[in-house]
C-alpha cells in the first residue's frame, strides 16, 4: 500500500525539506539582525556612555535622583538592565501565549523588532545630562529585544528536526556574532578617527548606538519574509484573538504555568539555565563597566577586546556544535560552565591598564559564550510539547533574560555599598557552579521522552 498523505511521495518529501531549508537561512538573519544591539548597545557603549552620561547629572555626592531615589550615578546602568528584565517576566509570557493560541507568531515578532529598533535608534540623542531618557530608551529597547528573541527561538523546533536542531541553533549564534564582529569592525573605525572626521567622542557614540538600531530593524525584513506561521491546536480558541482581554491573557499564563508542572524535568532543566544564564548575561551587560571603570581602560581596548568576542564565539558556537555532536549537548555545556567559573575567577585578579590581559580574558569568554548559549538553546526545544512552542520559549527565555536581572542587580548593589566592581564581578563565579550541579543532575534523556518527543541518538 503505498502512501498517498501529505508528505508521501518524494517530491513533496523533497518540496518540505527545500521550505524548511529556506526558513532556516531566513532564520539564521534575524540572529544577525539583533546580535548588533547585543554587541554594540549591551556589550560595548552603552554601559560606560550612560554611566559618564548619569555622573554628569550627578550631585556633589555622586549621586542621581531617578523618580527622587539617590542612586549612585556608577550603579544607574545596572539597574536600568534589572528594570528592564524585570518588565521582561511580565511581557514575554503574555506575549508567548498569544502566539500560541492565535498563530501569529511572525506579525508579534515585527512589532517587537521594530519598537526595539526605534528606541535603539532614538539613543542618538542621548546627550548631556539626559540620563533619564537613556534609562527609558534601554528599557523600551531591552523589553522589545528580549520578547522578539522568545518568538524567535520559539520558531526552531518547527524549522529544525530534532536531529538537526544543534547545528542549525550553533548556526544562527555563528551568523549573530558574525555580525556583531563585522559592525565593531565599523564602530572601531569610526570611533578611532573621530577627530579627523570633525565629530567629538560621545557624538561618535552615538552614531554607533544609533548605526546599530538602524541595522537592526533593516535586516530584521529578511527573517519577517521567509518565515511563516503555523496554525496550532489552540488557535482560533475563545479569547485567542488579538483583542483578548488582559484578564483572559493572565488566565492563559496560568494555565501554562500549571501544564509546565506535568513536566518537572523541564522544568528542572529550566531552573539550572536560570542559574547559570543570569551569570552569562551579567557579563554580557556589565563587563564594559568593570574594564572602564575598575581596570581603566580606554574605549577602543574595550571594543579590540570585545571584537576579539564576537570572531571567537562565532568559531567557539561552530566548534561546540560539533563537539556536541559527539559527546552529547549536556556534556558540552557542562564543559563550557567549568571554563565559565575559571576565566570569571581569574577576572577578578586582572591588573589595571594592561590590555594584554584583559584581550586574554575576552579569548576566554568568547571560546565558551556562543556555543554555551547555543546549545541551551538546541537542548532545551527537545524538551517542548509539540504545540506549546512559543509559551514554553517564552518560559525559557524568562530563564535566559527575563530572570537574569538578579545578575546586573546584585552587581549594581555590590557596587552602590563598596564602590568596587571588583567585588560584584568575583560573585559571579557562583551562578556557573550552581549552574553546573543544577544541570548536571538533570536526567535529559527521560525529560524529553517525557515531553513525547523522540530521543536523539546522543544528547
Amino acid at each position: 500500500m503505498t502512501g498517498t498523505g501529505v508528505h508521501g511521495t518524494p517530491a513533496e518529501a523533497l518540496d518540505e525539506s527545500a521550505g524548511r531549508r529556506r526558513e532556516q537561512r531566513g532564520w539564521y538573519w534575524y540572529d544577525w539582525a539583533n546580535s548588533v544591539y547585543s554587541t554594540t548597545v549591551l556589550t560595548v557603549f552603552l554601559g560606560p556612555y550612560l554611566t559618564s552620561v548619569a555622573k554628569a547629572a550627578a550631585d556633589a555626592h555622586g549621586f542621581v535622583h531617578p523618580l527622587g531615589l539617590p542612586v549612585r550615578a556608577g550603579s544607574f546602568y545596572a539597574y536600568s538592565v534589572s528594570a528592564s528584565l524585570l518588565l521582561s517576566v511580565v511581557a514575554m509570557p503574555l506575549a508567548g501565549a498569544l502566539a500560541d493560541r492565535t498563530g501569529r507568531k511572525k506579525p508579534l515578532l515585527g512589532c517587537c523588532a521594530y519598537a526595539g529598533a526605534a528606541a535603539t535608534a532614538g539613543m542618538f540623542f542621548l546627550d548631556g545630562e539626559r540620563y533619564l531618557l537613556g534609562g527609558v530608551l534601554l528599557i523600551i529597547a531591552n523589553v522589545s529585544f528580549v520578547v522578539s528573541m522568545m518568538l524567535y527561538n520559539s520558531f526552531l523546533p518547527q524549522i529544525a528536526r530534532p536531529d538537526e536542531r544543534d547545528a542549525v541553533s550553533a548556526r544562527g549564534w555563528a551568523f549573530g556574532y558574525a555580525a556583531g564582529a563585522l559592525v565593531l569592525v565599523a564602530d572601531l573605525a569610526l570611533y578611532g578617527k573621530h577627530d579627523a572626521l570633525g565629530i567629538s567622542e560621545g557624538t561618535a557614540v552615538r552614531i554607533c548606538l544609533a548605526s546599530a538600531g538602524l541595522w537592526w530593524g533593516t535586516f530584521a525584513l529578511i527573517p519577517l519574509r521567509r518565515l511563516r506561521d503555523r496554525r496550532t491546536a489552540t488557535t482560533g480558541a475563545p479569547g485567542a484573538g488579538l483583542g483578548a482581554s488582559p484578564r483572559r491573557r493572565w488566565r492563559q499564563l496560568r494555565e501554562t504555568l500549571r501544564g509546565m508542572r506535568r513536566h518537572p524535568l523541564t522544568l528542572s532543566f529550566l531552573l539550572a539555565y536560570l542559574v547559570y544564564n543570569d551569570g552569562v548575561q551579567t557579563v554580557i551587560t556589565q563587563a564594559s563597566v568593570y574594564g572602564a571603570e575598575e581596570l581603566r581602560l580606554d574605549q577602543t581596548t574595550l571594543i579590540v577586546a570585545v571584537l576579539l568576542v564576537q570572531v571567537l564565539a562565532a568559531a567557539g558556537a561552530l566548534l561546540m556544535g560539533r563537539l556536541a555532536r559527539r559527546y552529547g549537548a549536556q556534556r558540552t555545556i557542562l564543559g563550557s560552565l567549568v571554563a565559565w567559573a575559571l576565566t570569571l575567577a581569574a577576572g577578578y585578579f586582572l591588573p589595571a591598564k594592561a590590555p594584554l590581559w584583559f584581550f586574554a580574558l575576552a579569548v576566554g569568554i568568547g571560546l565558551v559564550l556562543g556555543g554555551s548559549q547555543a546549545l541551551s538553546r538546541s537542548l532545551f526545544s527537545h524538551l517542548v510539547p509539540r504545540g506549546k512552542e512559543a509559551e514554553y520559549f517564552s518560559a525559557y527565555e524568562i530563564s535566559d533574560r527575563g530572570v537574569s536581572w538578579l545578575g546586573p542587580l546584585v552587581f549594581g548593589v555590590a557596587y552602590q555599598l563598596t564602590g568596587s566592581y571588583r567585588d560584584a564581578i568575583v560573585s559571579l563565579v557562583a551562578f556557573f557552579v550552581v549552574g553546573f550541579v543544577l544541570l548536571a543532575r538533570v536526567p535529559v534523556s527521560r525529560a524529553i521522552a517525557a515531553a513525547g518527543n523522540p530521543v536523539p541518538d546522543r544528547i
